[in-house]
């Protein structure tokens, strides 16, 4: 079973090479951090829940999760509901060939 960080790599290599125009990039907002980083981070503005990666031309927020066992924290639900009121779009992609899927359903 592929790891969320794996699938998520595989999904940007992908969009990368099939959307070569389009520009896509990745929000930091994972991973276990020293205290002190999280608390300069946080500082800095990064907020915990906002999606793995962003499309700026689309307006299109994809937040990553594993194939199986990924779960939509409450945090993340926020902030899909807040982008979606914004009039952005939101998909949530359940590992790389999910998030293809979705993500060609956008165009």
């Amino acid at each position: 079973m592929p790891t969320e960080h794996e699938e998520q790599r595989e999904l940007v290599r992908w969009f990368r090479q099939t959307y070569p125009d389009v520009r896509i990039f990745a929000i930091p907002n994972g991973e276990k951090r020293s205290i002190s980083v999280a608390s300069r981070l946080k500082s800095e503005g990064v907020s915990a829940g906002v999606p793995d990666l962003f499309v700026p031309s689309w307006g299109l927020w994809i937040e990553m999760k594993r194939q199986k066992g990924g779960v939509i924290r409450p945090e993340q639900k926020d902030w899909i509901n807040y982008l979606q009121g914004c009039g952005h779009r939101v998909i949530v992609g359940y590992g790389f060939d999910d998030a293809k899927t979705k993500i060609g359903e956008q165009k």
